[in-house]
Parts: structure tokens; sequence; C-alpha cells
């Protein structure tokens, strides 16, 4: 055993538990490269100041979960905490909005980093597929990526998560709300932290989950109560689209999301499989991000998928992913000029798409049979001297137990067949 081991609230993916980790994040992208998103990677590190002035001074993420170091040449740099913020940069950089062809359609994978207290299901190192609509603004966008999302979640055979959807207006209605809610929370017995809130962003306020201080929230101002028509106009046509979808969804008028970013719609999937860390993933619209980070007006809408939260969320229901086995073939030589016949014939059955593996370590007909069955291999070619004088190999059926003698010339297209 090493002398080392994974930092706290970190993890490892190892075979065979990565696999169905792989499968997930297939599963959640599959529907995005199927409507128009093209794939974009970022750095895992960035400029401080982008997550600071993007993401909010007040939010937990910024004040208290963000790794950031100081390089040697002085700048301040930050562990990426959330992907829209960097996407967003990403493609201002490489003027993707000024090629004519609005919304921007992109979806990223990859890990994140949260200096948070570790529990199941919050990790402080922690993975996500996400995808990104920047430059329209248009309620069927809101729906498209919601939907999108639900696809995902379905193909993989979840049933028991809840979408929550709500709108937090925009730069006309939410002020007004904002001078109520502050006006009805200095009323409360708040904390010191809590309090500060209340000037910095009140609306994290209503996001806090300690009992006593959503007992003391009951009769708080409703934003649904503040939207212009214009917001209300929007709102209520992303609700049709969904139900026209056939996307069932609950309207939450507390949802706020962590990030200042959002405007407008905001949603969240929710397991309630999965305890007090129950959302799996969630996003909404942030129209004044680009302007917040020095580019021009974009309005744009995002979601970010949780893989661990959503692999966990299987694991609550009780369903195991058919995952295709990883080798379709094992080869298992006796003798020296078996090892090079047959490591030539696995070197040839990849090349046409098979896969293929082989019993390394000259170890004994026993223990290359046991390496053999745990490859999961449909197939194992056993072939020793007097196989290979007789111009034959033996091709074992794994399910069936059936062995049968094969030209060693026919083996590929033997196994092709059997395969298709």
């Amino acid at each position: 055993m090493s002398t080392f081991k994974a930092p706290k609230g970190t993890y490892d993916l190892t075979p065979p538990d990565s696999a169905k980790y792989l499968a997930v994040r297939e599963a959640l992208s599959a529907p995005l490269k199927n409507s128009g998103y093209g794939y974009i990677e970022t750095p895992g590190f960035e400029d401080v100041a982008l997550f600071s002035r993007g993401v909010g001074e007040s939010t937990d993420i910024v004040s208290k979960e963000m790794y950031t170091l100081t390089t040697k040449g002085g700048s301040e740099l930050a562990l990426r905490p959330e992907g829209t913020a960097s996407v967003l940069r990403a493609a201002l950089e490489a003027n993707l909005h000024k090629l004519g062809n609005l919304p921007v359609k992109l979806w990223y994978s990859g890990s994140y980093y949260r200096y948070e207290r570790p529990q199941k299901g919050r990790y402080r190192h922690f993975s996500q597929v996400g995808a990104e609509a920047i430059g329209a603004e248009d309620p069927a966008l809101d729906a498209e990526l919601i939907i999108l999302a639900d696809q995902a979640y379905r193909t993989l055979g979840l049933q028991n998560f809840r979408i929550l959807l709500n709108s937090l207006g925009d730069k006309e209605c939410r002020p007004v709300y904002r001078d109520a809610l502050q006006e009805f929370l200095r009323e409360l017995d708040l904390d010191d932290d809590t309090r500060r809130r209340i000037d910095l962003n009140p609306l994290r306020v209503l996001d806090d989950k300690r009992p006593e201080v959503q007992k003391q929230l009951v009769g708080a101002p409703v934003l649904r109560d503040y939207l212009c028509d214009a917001c209300k106009a929007y709102h209520e046509e992303v609700r049709d689209l969904l139900t026209a979808a056939g996307v069932v969804y609950e309207d939450d008028e507390k949802l706020v999301r962590g990030l200042d970013y959002y405007t407008r719609t905001t949603f969240e999937f929710v397991h309630d499989g999965l305890g007090s860390q129950s959302a799996v993933g969630g996003g909404g619209r942030y129209d004044g991000l680009s302007e917040m980070i020095g580019g021009p007006a974009l309005p744009s809408v995002g979601w970010a998928l949780g893989v661990d939260r959503t692999v966990l969320a299987l694991e609550a229901e009780g369903i195991e992913l058919e995952l295709p086995s990883a080798t379709s073939v094992f080869a298992v030589p006796l003798g020296e000029e078996a090892r090079r016949v047959l490591f030539a014939k696995v070197t040839e059955l990849r090349r046409v798409g098979v896969a293929a593996d082989f019993a390394f370590g000259g170890r004994g007909l026993k223990g290359a049979m046991k390496s053999a069955n745990r490859s999961g291999a449909r197939f194992t070619v056993v072939a020793g001297e007097r196989d290979l004088a007789e111009g034959v190999v033996q091709l074992k059926d794994m399910e069936s137990g059936e062995q049968q003698a094969v030209a060693l010339d026919a083996l590929v297209a033997e196994v092709q067949q059997k395969l298709a």
C-alpha cells in the first residue's frame, strides 16, 4: 500500500466502477451532441477575479469554498468551482459570438473544486457535464435545455427525480423585490453572517436550509408577486413549452440557486433518494454575466449536471446500467511459440475493432483462465504446440462452455461473425 492517500473530500475512479461513471457522462452529453452543441474544454484554473466578479462575492462559493493560489509570477488564480464563467470567458476570448450564428451552443465535461465539508454526495473534487447556450433570449432555449436534461436522466432509467422551476425576474423587477425582501429580513432574529447577506444578496437568505431560519421566512415576500409583465410572459412560455413536451415540473418560488448571475428562468433537478444533498443538477438564465466579466450584452442560459450525484441517484433507485464488456476475446497461449502467434492474432483482432486482451506474464493455464473469466470476455482463444502444428486454435464460448477447433487463418473472421 502507498504511503499516500487521495486528499480529504476527493475520490479515485478505478475499474470496474469507473465504467459506470463513463457511461453516465456519455448519457448526460448524448442529447446535447444531438442538438447542435459543440464540445468546449477550459483550463482547470482561472483568474480569481473571473469568479468573484461573475459568480459573486456574496456567494459561499467565492467567499468560503474557492481554492486559490498565487503563482511565482504573482498572479492570483483559482481552481474552477463551476463551469459557466470559464466557458463564457473562453467563448468571448475566441470571439465565437461574432461568427454570426447565435446562440453559440457549447457542452463540456470536467472536474470542479470547492472547499466544502465532505459528506456523501458532496466532495471537494467533483465531476460535471454542462451545457451553455450563449447569445439569445428565447424561452424555447430555456425549455430546450431542461428537456435535454430530462431526456438524459430518463435514458439512464432514472424516475424519482423532480424538476423545480422558478423565475428570478430581471434588472427591471428584481430590485423592487430585493428592497421588499430586505425590509422583511431586517426585522428577523438572524445571526451576523446571515445579516451580512441581507445587504449583499438577500435572495441567498431564502436558500438557507436551517430549520430555525426557514421557520422565520414564513410570510416572506414572494418574487412571483413582483415580476414585471415581460418576465411573467417569458416564464409562462417556458412553462407552456415544457408542458407541451410532456416534461413534468414543480413551481418552487423559493428556488434561487447559489450563484449571483442568474436572471429569469432558474431550475433544479432533485432526487429524493439522496438525503440532504438532493440536487443532482441545475441551472438557469444568466443574461447579465457577459457584461459582468467585460463582454458585450449576451443573454444566455445553461445547466450543469453532477456525474457523482447521478451515479448515487442510480444506486438509490437500484438501477444497474447495462455496460458493454470491456473485452470480447481473451487469448491464452501455452508455450513460447503460441505466445508469439496469439499476440499477433490479438493485434489483428484489435485492428478490425474487436476488443481483445492477452494473458500476460507467462502464467499457467489455470491462472490464465481465471484472468479470462475476470475479464468478462465472451470468447477465449487457447493454443498450445499441438494446436499450432495442426494450424488451429481452440475457441471457447464462455457463456455456453462450448469449445471448437478453428483454423488459425479463419479465427478473426469466425470471431467477427459470432460477435455480430
